[in-house]
């Protein structure tokens, strides 16, 4: 899992911003960075099975473009 060797961006910033910081407290960022982004990819892909034929093609989507995407895993870009 590369995700987990290499820290992300939002972590990056984080951890700049900080003097030092204990490796286990970069863990717990990097950590609580990656639980966000599958609450978010999990809440997204879940509002994206309500959407209207209508809206979908407001945001530039088809149908099964949509389908295929909110039926992915929620730990899966």
């Amino acid at each position: 899992m590369a995700h987990a060797l290499t820290p992300s961006p939002e972590t990056m910033a984080y951890l700049n911003q900080a003097k030092s910081m204990p490796a286990l407290a970069i863990v717990a960022v990097e950590f609580a960075v990656c639980v966000s982004k599958w609450a978010t990819r999990r809440r997204t892909r879940r509002a994206l099975r309500q959407l209207t034929v209508w809206q979908l093609t407001d945001v530039g989507l088809t149908p099964r473009q949509a389908h295929d995407e909110a039926a992915k895993v929620f730990w899966r870009a």
